[in-house]
């Protein structure tokens, strides 16, 4: 959570005389710990994110929708880098998004696309694709051309 998420130098988990969890946010810029309630929905998301990701027993698929709902977009590229580390070590994860700010962190061999076609769905992969491998070995970022229309088949 420190290396992730800018400012939060410590999490702790108390337990309140009537059961329940109250999670300590420390902020390196105050005194005193924030409880839950009073921490960004994007702060708890991200930390939900990254207690799924390094669960030590871990879940042979993720399944991910919209990652990028509140969250800030510089967090989307960390978050990306923590999902390609969850399947370097042997989980396998399918994201969805409509952000072109996740899909520029993630490398055109993970990127996947569905068109439908006389109502059959078609997988298209980017790295495929070599109009776009041209276009991301000149500079374009992959969320931009999906933005412009490039990842149609």
């Amino acid at each position: 959570m420190q290396q992730r998420v800018p400012g939060i130098s410590k999490v702790e988990a108390q337990e309140t005389p009537d059961g329940r969890l109250i999670l300590k946010f420390q902020d390196q810029a105050f005194k005193d710990p924030f409880i839950d309630r009073y921490v960004s929905d994007g702060t708890m998301k991200m930390f939900a994110y990254l207690i799924l990701l390094f669960d030590p027993k871990p879940h042979p698929l993720l399944c991910v929708e919209e990652p990028e709902n509140q969250l800030y977009p510089s967090l989307l590229y960390e978050l990306a880098e923590e999902f390609a580390s969850y399947a370097a070590r042997g989980g396998q994860v399918f994201v969805s998004t409509h952000s072109p700010d996740f899909l520029n962190a993630v490398p055109l061999d993970s990127i996947f696309w569905l068109t439908k076609e006389q109502g059959i769905t078609k997988i298209s992969k980017a790295s495929q694709d070599k109009s776009l491998i041209n276009l991301v070995n000149a500079g374009d970022l992959p969320g931009y051309l999906w933005r412009e229309g490039w990842l149609t088949s």
